[in-house]
């Protein structure tokens, strides 16, 4: 197949592909985007020093196909990095980021590119799907039904709930016009997309929604750094710094956003304090202290909407850097996971001393909730 563009007119779309170790996985990711794209879409291939097969594999596809444009790197500069290599060689109206492990289902192309051109966004939302590689199971997103009945194209500020869906660079597809006025690009290290998918609501004019899943996000046995565990997780507080750093610059047009955007932070550092599979048991009571120091330096002036429920307790042992009460909270609820595991087995577990006193006294109201509940829609990817 070889498609090309009318002479001289950019395509509707720059569809950005970092590629790094994912060689099973890229031709589903490519098949999927060009199959049903027609000539109006490109795709922006970025080998980001791949060590496996991925680079010749670009290559085979830029001979077969004139809208494939790839960018070696030579040297590994990581997800974010490569993505704005590939922003920076674009040349579509719109800009949409999918990663070379994951892929589009059958469909997506003519639903998205119609949306494009019925609407002409600043930003239109897609929904996604997880699936899981050990056993082929799809997991809707639940933040999804928030894009149900958006009429046409809304401001922000006439769906602010709009915030709450799962943070990520692949289920918004972005005007590259207002990327490039407002200087949003992806920074170095883990959870960049916390200082992505959030700025580009914020400065969008006219938001769309397509209530229909576009993305299948593949959740990989191993490679996601929501199974390694590291004290790099901590780099997810730079980035929720420079999403504050550009609220700031944006002045008072982001003052009704801020008291959202910081209950969510808060929700997505609990999310990785309390995960055994993400940071290092000696790393967390400096991982709350950080987030405390977050919270005290953020906060906005009129506060912001606390949760309720056990969530609600951990936002207040955060705000008090309350770190001996969250850990006893914490140990209870994993006491309740085994009693309960074992109540299933036919056995029983002995609580251990202390997980039903002190902070934990709250613990027993929550009994029915899963252990280390959080509202936080969470997506993150490394290398």
């Amino acid at each position: 197949m070889s498609l090309g563009r009318t002479a001289g007119r950019p395509p509707l779309l720059s569809v950005i592909v970092p590629v790094h170790r994912v060689e099973p996985y890229l031709r589903q990711c490519l098949d999927s985007v060009l199959a049903e794209a027609g000539s109006d879409v490109e795709v922006v291939a970025v080998d980001d020093a791949s060590p496996d097969g991925c680079p010749a594999i670009l290559d085979d596809y830029a001979r077969r196909d004139r809208r494939v444009r790839v960018v070696h790197l030579t040297t590994n500069v990581g997800l974010g990095e490569a993505r704005n290599a590939g922003l920076d060689r674009a040349a579509g109206r719109h800009l949409w980021f999918v990663d070379g492990d994951d892929w589009l289902p059958s469909g997506t192309m003519p639903s998205v590119l119609a949306a494009l051109r019925r609407h002409d966004p600043d930003v239109l939302l897609v929904d996604h799907e997880k699936v899981y590689e050990a056993d082929g199971r799809r997991e809707p997103d639940p933040s999804g039904a928030l894009l149900r009945d958006v009429p046409g194209t809304v401001r922000l500020a006439e769906r602010p709930e709009l915030l709450d869906v799962q943070h990520a660079a692949w289920n918004r597809l972005v005007r590259a016009d207002l990327m490039r006025a407002m200087g949003l690009r992806f920074y170095p290290g883990w959870y960049e997309d916390c200082a992505f998918s959030h700025p580009v609501l914020v400065a969008a004019g006219r938001i769309a929604a397509l209530d229909r899943v576009c993305y299948s996000y593949r959740q990989r046995t191993s490679g996601s750094i929501t199974r390694t565990v590291s004290t790099r997780h901590a780099e997810v507080f730079d980035q929720y710094e420079r999403l504050f750093s550009w609220l700031d610059r944006l002045g008072p047009d982001a003052d009704p956003f801020r008291p959202r955007l910081f209950r969510i932070m808060v929700n997505h550092c609990l999310v990785i304090l309390g995960n055994e599979a993400r940071l290092p048991a000696a790393a967390r009571r400096g991982f709350f202290r950080r987030l405390a120091e977050l919270y005290g330096r953020q906060m906005p002036p009129g506060g912001y909407p606390m949760p309720a429920g056990v969530a609600g307790i951990k936002h207040r042992m955060v705000r008090d850097d309350a770190y001996l009460a969250y850990a006893m909270l914490r140990l209870a609820y994993r006491a309740l996971a085994r009693l309960r595991a074992a109540g299933r087995a036919g056995a029983t577990v002995p609580l251990p001393a202390g997980a039903t006193s002190g902070a934990a006294g709250a613990a027993t109201r929550p009994a029915a909730a899963p252990a280390e509940p959080s509202a936080a829609p969470v997506s993150v990817r490394g290398r």
